[in-house]
């Protein structure tokens, strides 16, 4: 098997593991809302709706059903986003739910809006770092080869914002291993697996530097 299929395998499997994030996000971001003021009642509750929705949407194993759900969350996530278009956790909402539908290059689109300027400051140093991480998963997914820079910027700052996300070392490993720095690719597999021992994925990439 050659090294590119290697590294294709690995980011597939790191993809399927890194879904801490397809549910945290929504449970953090409903705790945010609750905080919010009269004025985004109707925004909140188009947002619950939708984080409702994703979360059906990921537990049936009916494809139709999950789709027909994932639909009616994207409708609710667009009605909380037009009352209030710079609430940065509408558009990462609205990111996973793309994400699930299959529209990877709308999801990024979602996230870039979510960390720009105007959104990001609702957001806290974890939740920026996290939608890093996912960002610079979808940048990879869409095209490795072009985007892999950019994912290790945003993957450099998330363990900069979560010191103790070890998906997100473990994504920045195979960035590197990607790029040709072994060394450092080594060690940041190494450092997943301080944070998470039972990583499989950090596991395999150090496996393939040892080869």
């Amino acid at each position: 098997m050659g090294t590119d299929m290697v590294l294709q395998l690995a980011i597939l499997v790191l993809t399927l593991g890194i879904f801490f994030v397809l549910h945290k996000y929504p449970r953090q971001a409903l705790n945010k809302i609750r905080t919010r003021g009269r004025s985004t009642a109707q925004a909140n509750r188009h947002f619950i709706n939708g984080a409702q929705l994703l979360a059906r949407a990921r537990s049936v194993r009916n494809r139709t059903t999950a789709a027909n759900l994932a639909k009616d969350a994207a409708v609710e996530a667009d009605k909380a986003l037009a009352f209030d278009p710079r609430d940065a956790a509408a558009h990462i909402l609205k990111a996973l739910i793309l994400d699930l539908m299959g529209h990877k290059s709308s999801a990024l689109r979602s996230l870039d809006t979510a960390l720009s300027s105007a959104a990001a400051k609702s957001l806290s140093g974890s939740d920026r770092g996290d939608a890093l991480v996912k960002r610079a998963e979808l940048q990879i997914a869409l095209n490795r080869k072009r985007r892999v820079e950019s994912a290790v910027v945003d993957l450099e700052e998330a363990v900069g914002l979560s010191p103790a996300n070890s998906k997100a070392y473990c994504l920045l490993g195979v960035c590197y291993e990607m790029k040709g720095m072994k060394e450092e690719a080594r060690k940041a597999f190494e450092e997943a697996i301080r944070l998470e021992p039972r990583s499989d994925p950090a596991r395999q990439g150090l496996n393939r530097l040892a080869t």
